[in-house]
């Protein structure tokens, strides 16, 4: 943790693994907690799920409230790393039950904090507010800088759903920035790619110059799964010359289908099909834009969804004059898949074509299937055939 701290994340990997190592050997839900702990830094989210699911048995097997509040927490907030938003909520409203049942204050604010963070997602204004209130009334009066933390990061991901970027930039900027009102160490990293994002909408980006480094360094680390896409996404935002900008693009995507989650997957083709649309690539942005308006769909995203929609709006796919149908709503490289599979060549024949992983041909063809509305091979084939008529 102090190397950490110190911003000298090499000198904490290894230390944060034995924690880890050695409880895989003890049930002591104290030392199961701490694992989970150092399982997030080390951004190992299954093995911090795993050892937060052992903790919570361990923890009402002893008949321990304020335990299973504990362990909760670390499984709420795992689940929301791994982007499985609706997982974490239920596991953080079970979470504020039991740590008010055992007088836990201070972890029922972190419980509060992560709501705010899963209703974030949702684009519910009023009930991130309210979360992240509660959260807040307990963080400040008790110095809780992790809770606090979130619950600031919550409401700036809510300004920037609802399309206020500059209250978004003014919330997160003391957070993410040097100085004393900088957020929890383990935390205002995450948040780096919103501010980056809502300096950029808002007109600002020489305000995000600053920080884009540390976030590479962070994404080096490996303590985060999505940092490396997050990273690139946030270069092509603050990118000056076009061909760089699409090539970061690019790039972001090819690293989101090796860590997955569609809620960052779907952002990063939002921010590139806006990009597209205002250099009049209109039809490489349609298929980016359902993309995400798809994607966010799946996440229970309302908010983000209809960032989606009003682009498409505004690239004409959503007019009524030229609805967005058929193959055209798919990306270039879904269109290139949904083809080869139509012409009969399994998962894993695709992906030697095309030179990917068979998991990301896996992760494409759901969203194919998402996208169009089909649900076999057999579909798929059908609707490509009627289409190259």
């Amino acid at each position: 943790m102090r190397a950490l701290l110190a911003r000298q994340p090499e000198y904490a990997a290894g230390p944060l693994r034995r924690v880890l190592d050695r409880a895989r050997r003890d049930d002591r839900p104290e030392r199961l907690l701490r694992a989970a702990a150092s399982a997030l830094l080390l951004g190992d989210v299954h093995a911090a799920r795993t050892a937060g699911a052992r903790a919570l048995a361990a923890a009402r097997t002893t008949e321990s409230a304020a335990l299973e509040a504990r362990a909760l927490e670390y499984l709420a907030y795992g689940e929301l790393r791994a982007g499985r938003h609706a997982q974490a909520r239920a596991h953080a409203e079970e979470g504020v039950r039991a740590a008010v049942m055992a007088g836990y204050r201070n972890t029922a604010a972190s419980h509060h904090a992560m709501l705010a963070l899963a209703a974030s997602i949702e684009g519910d204004t009023a009930a991130v507010a309210g979360y992240a209130s509660a959260a807040l009334a307990t963080a400040r009066r008790h110095g809780l800088a992790q809770a606090a933390t979130l619950a600031e990061w919550a409401t700036a991901r809510a300004d920037l759903a609802r399309g206020r970027p500059l209250d978004a930039a003014d919330r997160l900027g003391p957070l993410v920035g040097p100085g004393p009102r900088r957020g929890h160490f383990a935390v205002w990293m995450l948040a780096v790619p919103c501010f980056v994002e809502a300096t950029v909408l808002a007109g600002q980006p020489q305000e995000a110059w600053g920080v884009v480094a540390g976030l590479g360094r962070w994404a080096a680390f490996g303590a985060d799964p999505h940092a490396p896409a997050q990273y690139a996404r946030c270069r092509a935002l603050l990118a000056t010359d076009d061909r760089e900008a699409d090539d970061l693009y690019l790039r972001a995507l090819a690293l989101h289908d090796e860590s997955g989650g569609d809620f960052e997957r779907a952002r990063t083709e939002l921010l590139y099909g806006r990009w597209l649309r205002r250099r009049r690539r209109l039809r490489e942005a349609r298929g980016l834009l359902g993309a995400a308006l798809v994607g966010f769909d799946r996440c229970g995203a309302g908010a983000w969804a209809d960032q989606a929609r009003g682009e498409l709006r505004a690239n004409g796919a959503l007019s009524g004059k030229e609805p967005v149908t058929g193959l055209s709503v798919l990306t270039p490289q879904q269109l290139r898949i949904a083809r080869h599979v139509a012409e009969g060549a399994t998962n894993r024949e695709v992906a030697q074509r095309l030179a990917v992983s068979t998991r990301t041909v896996d992760y494409h063809l759901r969203n194919v299937f998402a996208a169009l509305g089909v649900r076999s091979r057999v579909e798929l084939a059908r609707m490509v055939d009627q289409e190259q008529r």
